[in-house]
């Protein structure tokens, strides 16, 4: 198994730095797997909360190949889609999942979250009467360029009670999409989308936080060193103590 060159915590949080991105996203489907295995032994299936984007791209090259997962028996959901974009669209990330590990893996159910749905609220409560029924065993989730969870850019709701809603993204956020290669263009990337709640995401029993680049760096340190703040969704995951976080040298070389 890939071992981390420096493991610490921060407040209730553990925090692993591994040597590359490869080794990072090795080591997060590893311990995945083994969560997995043990739901499904205890309870006879798993139900996971999968995040998108360049970032899980390591993860989820490990995460496919493990055809000896009881895929069979693990129910797959995503944390947001851009409001009125169908999956048929090269950005959306229901097809993202479906592409990177779907149509690997196989599993018992994916439920993506329809974007272009013609009854938005009717998709909101769909979506939050399923999560309701297959309570999410694992989150996995990463950090965005300005700190956001899913699609919760700052400053964001800590407190609210709904598990899903419809979100206004920020331009840093946006830009973010266009330099990852998602969009042509600013103007391109949709200014709203369907995301989970932060309370949502940490209602999971288990979060893994997998944030490799350089590029992330200054959100890693914002969200590690900074307060525990809306201003930094990300800096909420250190107030818990069910997560855990994987960086790689290039996304923790900021931390003192």
């Amino acid at each position: 198994m890939n071992q981390p060159i420096r493991s610490f915590r921060v407040d209730h949080m553990s925090v692993h730095v591994f040597e590359s991105n490869a080794a990072l996203g090795q080591r997060a489907a590893d311990d995945l797997a083994d969560i997995l295995r043990q739901t499904v032994a205890e309870k006879g299936q798993a139900a996971v909360i999968l995040a998108t984007g360049n970032s899980q791209l390591s993860f989820m090259q490990a995460l496919r190949v493990k055809t000896d997962l009881p895929w069979d028996k693990i129910i797959l959901f995503h944390m947001d889609e851009y409001l009125g974009m169908s999956e048929q669209h090269p950005a959306s990330f229901a097809r993202y999942i479906r592409e990177k590990l779907v149509d690997h893996v196989r599993p018992k159910a994916f439920y993506p979250i329809r974007g272009d749905a013609p009854d938005v609220p009717a998709e909101l409560a769909r979506y939050r009467a399923l999560l309701a029924a297959h309570p999410a065993d694992v989150c996995v989730l990463g950090i965005g360029e300005n700190g956001h969870l899913a699609f919760n850019d700052p400053p964001a709701d800590f407190e609210t009670d709904a598990v899903i809603h419809i979100v206004n993204l920020d331009e840093r956020c946006r830009q973010q999409q266009v330099g990852e290669g998602h969009f042509p263009t600013l103007a391109d990337v949709p200014t709203q989308a369907i995301s989970l709640t932060i309370p949502a995401l940490l209602s999971a029993s288990r979060l893994l936080c997998v944030v490799p680049e350089a590029r992330k760096a200054p959100a890693v340190k914002a969200a590690l060193e900074g307060p525990v703040s809306p201003d930094c969704p990300a800096s909420i995951l250190r107030t818990q103590s069910h997560v855990t976080m994987y960086l790689d040298v290039d996304s923790a070389a900021l931390l003192g």
